[in-house]
């Protein structure tokens, strides 16, 4: 048997621990049955359909290679760094770091760096089209978590809002 698909084989193998990870972490919390579902129990089933998907993928990857094997390319390092980089800003903008006296910037601030810093990751730059996809993702976010599920986090900079 031999591996025809790097890729494949390896995005299988990434799916199947998540699955696994996810399904043992969730036997911390009650799992109950299908009539009267805990809180682990939907956390139960993502991590086992995900494992299950993760060892397909990892089946189809493997056989006898008739022609070239697909290799896995060398890694895209800068849009891996802004991509992390623009989620960690995210969580600081958002909700702040009080011990580094860090104070919480809101919702809108922080889906606007979020989207600025993700761009930088792709080879094109258009200011005007990433201004326009903050926009709508700050207000689509803002209609969707503040006004129609009513979470509670800051939505403006502290000294805005006071």
């Amino acid at each position: 048997m031999q591996i025809k698909s790097q890729k494949d084989f390896f995005s299988g193998l990434m799916f199947t621990a998540i699955g696994v990870a996810f399904a043992i972490g969730s036997t911390t919390y009650t799992v109950g049955e299908g009539a009267r579902m805990g809180p682990g129990y939907f956390p139960l089933m993502l991590g086992v359909v995900l494992g299950l998907l993760g060892l397909v993928i990892v089946a189809q990857s493997l056989g006898t290679a008739e022609g070239e094997v697909e290799r896995i390319g060398a890694w895209a390092w800068k849009p891996l760094g802004f991509v992390l980089a623009a989620n960690c800003v995210f969580g600081i903008l958002l909700g702040g770091i009080p011990r580094l006296r860090i104070p919480p910037m809101g919702l809108i601030v922080a889906i606007y760096a979020l989207t600025y810093i993700a761009s930088l990751a792709g080879d094109e730059f258009d200011a005007k089209e990433v201004a326009v996809l903050a926009t709508v993702l700050a207000a689509g976010s803002y209609v969707a978590f503040v006004m129609l599920l009513k979470l509670q986090f800051p939505v403006w900079p502290t000294f805005i809002t006071g």
